[in-house]
């Protein structure tokens, strides 16, 4: 689940320890094994409400907690109702689990989380739903690739705007548009910690917003390119929760929980 930013805050970056490492790979195997299964389900004629109850067994079944269900960042905000954010086809992210049957030719974008003794694992993946378009399937490619270029860049010494000029840049070049308002965040013993990763480099005025953080070993980052196939603006459905392409084009998202380290960033969410 990624984050909205607000205006005005101070970074504060965590370096974990190997334990505090540890405790993060376990939380994001949980939810790296819990896609997986998904991945089986994600058939035409399943409602993404019954792929969030396998989801939520998934979780439970490891002593583990779904890190969405009920998360609530701001008072306006219902408490998320899913295990899973289960977004299709225009929607971005955030979508809620509903009785909406997926029909060949649809997308599904599965953002999951999982807290366990304390620590947390996000990821996402977006999966095709029969035979898709090409012109979508190549969509779920790029966004994909971006987000491994992205973590590339996740080593020490380098900056957050690596990460972001990475993704931005394989992504424009292949004609697509990233959501602006919706970042990446680093992760740990809070779903969302310091420093916001945007998919962009922010313009001038917006830097104090997105600070350019040096990259240090230990760190732990969700990065997650979140790729329109049309314009780059959103809209928020009545729920106050789901984020839609403004344009009702479709959107892609691919998401790792990663650790910065010297050479090469150790990828915790991989999924077998």
């Amino acid at each position: 689940m990624n984050r909205k930013i607000s205006n005005n805050y101070q970074v504060r970056v965590k370096i974990n320890t190997k334990d505090e490492i540890s405790k993060i790979e376990k939380a994001c195997r949980v939810v790296a094994d819990t896609l997986s299964t998904l991945k089986n389900y994600v058939k035409v004629g399943v409602t993404t409400k019954e792929l969030d109850e396998i989801a939520e067994d998934c979780i439970r079944s490891r002593n583990a907690r779904p890190a969405f269900k009920g998360y609530q960042p701001d008072k306006s905000l219902m408490p998320f109702p899913g295990t899973i954010c289960a977004s299709v086809n225009e929607v971005v992210v955030h979508g809620i689990p509903s009785d909406y049957k997926l029909k060949d030719g649809d997308i599904i974008s599965i953002d999951c989380g999982a807290e366990l003794d304390g620590f947390y694992g996000d990821s996402a993946v977006t999966y095709p739903v029969g035979k898709i378009e090409p012109s979508v399937e190549r969509l779920l490619q790029v966004t994909e690739e971006a987000l491994f270029l992205g973590i590339d860049n996740a080593i020490e010494g380098r900056k957050v705007y690596d990460i972001s000029k990475a993704i931005q840049q394989h992504c424009e070049e292949n004609g697509y548009s990233l959501t602006r308002e919706l970042v990446g965040h680093g992760i740990g013993c809070r779903l969302h910690e310091e420093p916001p990763i945007p998919n962009f480099v922010p313009p001038l005025l917006y830097r104090n917003r997105y600070p350019n953080v040096k990259l240090l070993s230990g760190m732990a980052l969700a990065i997650e390119p979140m790729v329109h196939m049309g314009r780059k603006e959103i809209a928020t459905a009545s729920d106050g929760w789901t984020i839609i392409t403004a344009d009702n084009k479709p959107a892609a998202h691919f998401e790792h929980t990663v650790i910065v380290d010297k050479n090469k960033a150790i990828i915790l969410t991989l999924r077998d």
